[in-house]
């Protein structure tokens, strides 16, 4: 039962980051992720499964300051990476503006 739960958690949330894709702002990728949490303009952080160990703290670490909320996506940088409709792998994802979607009401 709890299985089926976080899989259709997971489906919401890869259905809400096709919406960000194409009606909000993103970036893709470790550097400019952490840039965009260093300036203070990203909201949401989602994390890749198999993200190494001293990124994944370096960018918890700025978003606790920054005061966005993070996410660990269920699934490794490809899964990730497809789910934003992108052909190839992404360890992390920062949303600076949600669009038409409410993420971040989901995982609240």
């Amino acid at each position: 039962m709890g299985n089926r739960l976080t899989s259709k958690n997971s489906e919401t949330i890869i259905t809400n980051l096709k919406i960000i894709v194409k009606s909000g702002r993103y970036t893709l990728g470790y550097k400019s992720t952490l840039k965009t949490l260093q300036e203070g303009a990203c909201k949401l952080v989602i994390i890749a499964e198999n993200c190494p160990p001293t990124r994944r703290l370096e960018i918890e670490y700025y978003a606790m300051l920054n005061k966005s909320l993070i996410h660990h996506f269920h699934g490794n940088n490809t899964d990730l990476g497809i789910a934003c409709g992108k052909l190839f792998k992404c360890s992390c994802l920062g949303v600076l503006d949600p669009g038409d979607t409410d993420l971040t009401a989901l995982l609240l």
